[in-house]
């Protein structure tokens, strides 16, 4: 390259990356030293590192530069380590921090050097040190020369710059308050800077899966794709002539199939694992003798019908929040009672009551899980490490009191089964507002949290708020997505917490540091800023040990899961989800800015030219930037706002601070520094209120980057203001449901929030912390099972038939293709029932007429059946090796999926073709017989109830049985020479019986505990047996002689 082009190209790009002044491995800001002049570290590529970290480096880490490699030269006043002296032979010749004389010589040259680099550049590269560290230190070494400078200064400047300069190291948490002197002890000072460096470490890190157990897993992928081609490649080409419809329709359902599990397999593709480091969250935020700096975290718990859903429940799920180990000043709980029932109100009362005991017994001897039912429940040795000498006393005496509390909230329950002709009437003998559950007013009660809310040790306790959103007739609620929106709108009016946890009533906190896992995410500097949740599996209560129905979801949350976190996140599952504030208010995440390619520093400019660079690629870029800037509209907008106020902004830090983002004059009256179509857009946008709504109270909280309520908020005022945006009518004409909150347009609302937020850009985590962090309870009867899927698989069919189908929308946008490939699969998988109701249907088809839908083949033929059974076997065997999954829970998880699929998923396509297409809203009802022993502890799992969905299950195996009766029955008859083709009849036939076996445990109940199986085979072998009889006759005498039969003729 010619020297006047690179030197044109070297001060272009170092100029236009020069205003970055954070330290790309800290995140923290680079201090200027007091001269003005921002320390370089690195003198080749003027790579962004703040002087700890280079001290760090330079002592503990590979002494190079992270970008460029380069060997760090030691600066005046820094320690010298080894090597140094070999390199700086004279006297020193760096610049110093502290030293403004030679700062000033080279300020022209600092200006020149270019900033930058991505953000993945430097996980790689830390993950890679020798010492496992962070690049980090503390403090800084004063150095000969800073005491060479005194005579230039009196005394007393000379002690206000040392006393500036300690106080800006104390606000980095670089040098204690103690440290008041220079020449503290040196081992001292090296425990305080591994401390310091702990702290600055990474929060997290993700655990890829060994390649030893994924590599062999993808190759068996490919094999299975392969030999699914041949495959189809023989069965299309050798077609079943005798037997041709039953072949169509049977290659119809296998390609089907085939393209089935490619949406399901290929999401799995880089499954990943996530650790967590709570202590290092503890140092960075939570400093001794410092300001708590965790983030504010609201607490929403919904709940419809207190009778359905038990108030004990929702009140052991509000306990656990309530005693979670998290700062108490920064936990508020908000319940949704969407039914404005007077139990929930009363039960909430009482449980306010009852936790001023419960929350410091918990705190006191950190007892887990920390609600009461479940925790006085467990068989466990509750006395394992426990050393306190009162825990038993405490422990007798917090029972009593939970089970005088479990008695008054029976009697809350027995007193609400009847309701009273003039309506409920509060204890103050005013009527309840609730009395007609379709037409009644907004109602807000907060029970903790407010002045003299303190447990019985005299501690403040989280807050705690009742919320039940105003109905009128005419005018649509949405359900659940419409209560949840409105918890979204109260919180931001009354707390404006920066994060959202989302619980059931029926799912407790089971880890009391649960939300402290998700904010090691959530608050990461790096990976935070993009993150619109942190998903947490979903762990279950009172299953079976066999978990008959697959009811705890073990191969979905333990294996597609964790392959969607390597692609762009998980997906949103409804509950057990940390959510980020600015992704549900249809904000575009952060574009973090990428370090420019070097490649004309080292290859001459025709190549580049050739390479599609320089002013091409600007221009290019350029054109690209105006046309998002032109389509972007208020959510691009409020980003750019958000970083224009960021590069003004002193503090780097994650401290939540109260102050707005940008004020509403700004949008009103436009911005300086914005060119002619970016003004254009902030004038067309700035009506905020067709937007979120009429509240400016709601606006300004929108506005604050960080969450908390502006400084000049009225709080008496805010609860009138929380009632405003909770009316029915508040919603009309806005964009909540349709870009904003929980998406409506599906009885699904989860799939459809998570789905719109990654289109967005947005990314997710999935959380596995050791000891689950959510519990809840699961139906395990049969058929309450079956109503659960059918409403899942409702809403994915709605989803299909939307504007928001993954198959059409958003493409081009942000939305990675194999997410894309996951969400396809979760609103594609009803349709499988009927090719799969088809396939069940076939064997006994062929077994009663006699035909099969497989021609006679050859060895080479067969040699491609063999291939593909051994590769689905090979495909889960290695699935359950790098998963952990086991084999019972991947066996249960088929099962039913033959047996949903034939039932719950055919009903959801066809109410949901009737919905779409006529309007018509078809509901299952369930009648409920009564179990046969109630003192079991898994009696419900043997309730039979009638439902329509048992019908096709039903039918199917009544038709396979009398296939196999009919089939053995023909090969007796027919003699030894038909009992070939018969046993490819019944494999497939055996199939569709093993299947749907469970399907008939849970349809004959308990039987007097005859195990099924003996039933079944009795009538299999009983059948067979029957017709072997019928065919020997052994009391018929046989004739001999000619067959007499009568001539038809009347002699």
């Amino acid at each position: 390259m010619e020297p006047n082009t690179m030197a044109s190209f070297d001060d272009e790009h170092r100029h236009s990356s020069f205003s970055a002044k954070i330290c790309r491995i800290c995140s923290d800001e680079i201090k200027e030293g007091d001269n003005g002049q921002t320390f370089v570290a690195c003198h080749v590529c003027a790579f962004p590192v703040c002087k700890p970290c280079y001290e760090y480096e330079r002592s503990n880490g590979n002494k190079c530069c992270p970008q460029c490699n380069t060997h760090y030269k030691r600066h005046k006043g820094s320690p010298r380590i080894a090597g140094d002296e070999e390199e700086n032979n004279g006297p020193d010749d760096s610049d110093d921090e502290l030293n403004i004389k030679t700062r000033q010589d080279a300020s022209s040259i600092h200006q020149n050097f270019a900033y930058g680099s991505e953000n993945g550049d430097y996980n790689s590269k830390q993950q890679s040190r020798p010492n496992g560290r962070a690049f980090s230190s503390t403090g800084s070494v004063l150095g000969k020369d800073f005491e060479a400078e005194r005579d230039a200064y009196t005394d007393a400047e000379w002690k206000e710059r040392v006393d500036k300069w300690k106080v800006r190291q104390e606000k980095r948490g670089l040098v204690t308050k103690g440290e008041q002197t220079k020449d503290q002890d040196s081992e001292d000072d090296e425990e305080e800077g591994y401390l310091d460096a702990d702290a600055r470490q990474p929060l997290w890190r993700k655990v890829p899966i060994s390649s030893s157990k994924i590599s062999p897993y993808r190759i068996v992928i490919v094999l299975r794709l392969v030999i699914l081609a041949f495959f189809f490649r023989f069965r299309i080409l050798t077609p079943a002539n005798d037997a041709y419809p039953l072949w169509l329709i049977s290659v119809i359902c296998e390609i089907w199939f085939a393209l089935s599990w490619i949406l399901d397999q290929f999401p799995k593709w880089f499954p990943i694992n996530r650790e967590t480091y709570l202590d290092r969250l503890s140092m960075r935020y939570e400093r001794e003798g410092d300001k708590n700096k965790l983030a504010p975290v609201d607490v929403f718990v919904s709940t419809v019908d207190p009778l359905k859903e038990p108030p004990i429940i929702t009140a052991n799920t509000i306990l656990s929040i309530l005693a979670v180990d998290y700062p108490v000043n920064k936990v508020s709980c908000y319940v949704s009672d969407d039914g404005a029932s007077m139990l929930l109100f009363d039960t909430l009362s009482e449980t306010s009551e009852f936790a001023r005991r419960w929350v410091p017994f918990c705190k006191k001897y950190n007892v887990e899980p920390r609600a009461p039912e479940f925790y006085f429940s467990e068989k466990i040795d509750y006395l394992k490490d426990k050393v306190q000498p009162t825990f038993v006393k405490d422990r007798r005496a917090m029972k009593r009191e939970y089970e005088e509390f479990k008695v008054r909230i029976n009697a809350l329950v027995a007193k609400a089964q009847k309701k009273p002709e003039e309506g409920w009437v509060m204890q103050d003998g005013t009527p309840w507002p609730g009395n007609n559950t379709r037409d009644h007013p907004g109602m807000i009660q907060v029970y903790l949290g407010k002045e003299g809310a303190y447990d019985i040790d005299g501690n403040e306790l989280p807050r705690l708020v009742y919320v039940s959103r105003e109905k009128r007739p005419g005018y649509a609620h949405h359900k659940k997505a419409g209560a949840m929106n409105a918890m979204v709108r109260v919180s931001a009016v009354l707390t404006n917490a920066p994060f959202m946890l989302n619980l059931d009533c029926d799912h407790y906190i089971n880890n009391s540091r649960a939300i402290r896992e998700s904010m090691c995410f959530l608050m990461d500097p790096q990976l935070g800023k993009k993150l619109c949740y942190v998903q947490f599996p979903q762990r279950f209560d009172g299953i079976d040990r066999n978990d008959r129905y697959a009811n705890r979801n073990i191969v979905f949350f333990d294996i597609n899961m964790r392959g969607l976190d390597g692609i762009q996140g998980p997906v949103y599952v409804g509950t057990g989800c940390v959510f980020n504030r600015p992704a549900l208010y249809g904000y575009e995440p952060p574009i973090s800015e990428k370090r420019k390619k070097m490649t004309c520093d080292c290859w001459p400019s025709w190549i580049c030219c050739c390479c599609g660079g320089g002013n091409r690629h600007k221009s290019k870029s350029k054109t690209s930037d105006s046309k998002s800037k032109s389509k972007s509209g208020i959510k691009s907008l409020l980003t750019k706002l958000m970083k224009k106020k960021n590069k003004k902004s002193d503090s780097k830090s994650m401290s939540y601070s109260r102050k707005a983002i940008f004020d509403l004059e700004d949008i009103e009256e436009g911005l300086e520094g914005y060119d002619e179509l970016e003004k254009s857009s902030l004038m067309s946008q700035k009506n905020f209120e067709k937007r979120f709504g009429m509240s400016p109270v709601f606006i300004a909280s929108t506005l604050m980057e960080k969450g908390g309520l502006p400084e000049a908020t009225n709080t008496s005022s805010l609860i009138k203001e929380a009632i405003h945006v909770i009316s029915c009518g508040y919603e009309e004409k806005t964009e909540w449901g349709k870009e904003i909150g929980w998406i409506y347009g599906s009885v699904t609302e989860d799939i459809l929030t998570g789905f719109k937020m990654h289109c967005r850009g947005w990314k997710s985590v999935y959380c596995m912390p050791k000891r689950p962090a959510f519990k809840g309870s699961a139906p395990i009867n049969l058929s309450d099972r079956l109503h659960q899927v059918l409403r899942w698989a409702l809403g994915s069919v709605e989803i299909f038939f939307s504007r928001h189908c993954p198959l059409w929308y958003a493409w081009g946008g942000k939305l990675k293709i194999l997410e894309r490939m996951a969400y396809v699969n979760t609103i594609v998988y009803p349709f499988t029932s009927i090719p799969l109701l088809a396939y069940c249907t076939i064997p006994a088809v062929c077994l009663l007429t006699g035909k099969f839908i497989i021609p006679t083949i050859n060895n080479f033929a067969s040699i491609w059946f063999l291939a593909l059974f051994l590769s689905i076997i090979a495909t889960a065997i290695l699935e359950l090796r790098w998963s952990g999954v086991s084999i019972n829970d991947l066996w249960r998880n088929e099962q039913f999926w033959v047996i949903g699929g034939v039932s719950a998923h055919l009903f959801a396509v066809f109410q949901g073709l009737l919905k779409v297409l006529f309007g018509v809203d078809t509901n299952f009802t369930v009648t409920s017989k009564g179990a046969t022993d109630e003192a079991d502890e898994f009696g419900d799992l043997y309730l039979f109830k009638w439902t329509t969905l048992l019908i096709p299950p039903t039918t199917l195996i009544i038709l396979n049985m009398v296939g196999v009766v009919a089939g053995v029955s023909d090969a007796i008859n027919n003699g030894y020479g038909s009992w070939g083709p018969l046993f490819g009849k019944l494999f497939f036939a055996f199939w569709v019986i093993v299947h749907l076996y469970p399907f008939l445990k849970g349809l004959m109940g308990r039987q007097n505990r005859t195990p099924t199986i003996v039933v079944l085979w009795s009538i299999l072998l009983a059948s067979i047996f029957s017709l072997v009889w019928v065919r020997i006759d052994p009391f018929l005498a046989k004739q001999t002689g000619p067959l007499l039969k009568q001539c038809g003729v009347d002699c």
